[in-house]
């Protein structure tokens, strides 16, 4: 297993894992996966805020599921992340990163100094000034960052990257047959749904939207002074349900319907923004994943919405599992594990 590395999504309510045999080059192998609770309030808006309490939890994890490989690929994406589209001059890699601090310092939310940045190219061009390569800009809070990895470090584990949420979907998402085309991928987490768009597999558009599945609960329990439990149920069970199936549930159903509303709204308006400012390219597709996506008729309202095809896809159709994967420690949505899949798939050769 000398190959393998371990895919870790930090998530509000547990700790995803997917550990990758990467020894056949070219053919991925999954040999295990797991999820594991975490308590309320020892990770908040996808940082830990309890680093002990992860660690122990990371430590649990690696014990029960029998994870062989001690490195892990972390991931970020929320609210404290920055993309940002950006062109510079065509230089080497090394150039470009080295330059960023004085390039990118206006439009960083914190001083350069308390952040960590990193460059995605996507095309080459020319401008009046030379030769230049467009691409995403990345920008995270380092402190947040620092946190999970500490965490991951105090459980005894080797952090090896620390890898955009986003791209880690674009890998899963956009793997083999279905990278055909202008792809946008929506993941609703707990507390930020993150969304990318890819043409033919290459990230074109990033944004994280602030809003996710959690708001929902939290609302149900605030209103209707309802356990957490009792409000998550509903959430799934009920969602954007109408006629029959809402029948005694009403007040319940208007919650769901007036926060569901905001979030279906911003994707509309990132979608449509990104179709404006790529002079009318078109969006063929829309998949969707996190726990957040499974509330029914949430798909259907966002396709009626966007008018747009909306689908979700196990994230394991396009990677082999290996015949001897513990398959009882999986949640039950394979779909949970999508991002921890994209971010080990980032790491092998």
């Amino acid at each position: 297993m000398g190959n393998s590395v371990v895919g870790v999504d930090i998530g509000t309510g547990s700790l995803r894992a997917v550990e990758i045999d990467g020894a056949r080059k070219g053919k991925p192998s999954v040999v295990r996966y797991m999820e594991v609770p975490v308590p309320e309030g020892a990770v908040k808006n996808g940082e830990v805020a309890e680093v002990n309490t992860v660690a122990a939890a990371l430590k649990q994890m690696w014990s029960t599921g029998g994870f062989k490989s001690r490195k892990v690929v972390l991931g970020v994406g929320n609210p404290k992340v920055l993309v940002r589209d950006l062109t510079v001059p065509l230089r080497s890699r090394r150039e470009i990163l080295a330059a960023l601090p004085f390039q990118v310092q206006d439009m960083l939310p914190v001083p350069v100094v308390d952040a960590l940045l990193d460059f995605y190219p996507v095309k080459e061009g020319t401008s009046d000034s030379g030769p230049v390569v467009s691409g995403l800009l990345v920008a995270a809070v380092k402190e947040a960052v620092m946190a999970n990895v500490t965490a991951v470090q105090r459980a005894g584990l080797t952090p090896v990257e620390v890898d955009l949420l986003p791209f880690a979907l674009n890998r899963v998402l956009s793997r083999g047959s279905r990278s055909a085309g202008t792809v946008a991928m929506v993941d609703i987490g707990a507390t930020a749904t993150n969304v990318l768009v890819a043409t033919d597999g290459v990230p074109q558009f990033v944004r994280i939207i602030p809003v996710g599945g959690s708001d929902v609960t939290r609302a149900i329990v605030g209103r209707l002074g309802v356990t957490p439990e009792v409000a998550e149920a509903g959430k799934r069970q009920i969602g954007l349900t109408v006629g029959s199936g809402a029948v005694g549930h009403e007040e319940i159903v208007d919650i769901i319907r007036e926060l569901t509303n905001d979030l279906l709204n911003s994707l509309r308006n990132t979608l449509s923004f990104y179709i404006n400012s790529r002079n009318g390219q078109q969006i063929d597709r829309v998949v969707l994943s996190g726990g957040g996506s499974n509330m029914p008729s949430f798909a259907a309202a966002l396709g009626e919405l966007t008018r747009l095809p909306v689908s979700q896809e196990n994230p394991f159709d396009n990677v082999t599992v290996a015949k001897n994967a513990d398959r009882s420690v999986a949640p039950a949505d394979p779909g949970d594990l999508t991002v921890a899949l994209g971010l080990a798939l980032g790491s092998i050769a």
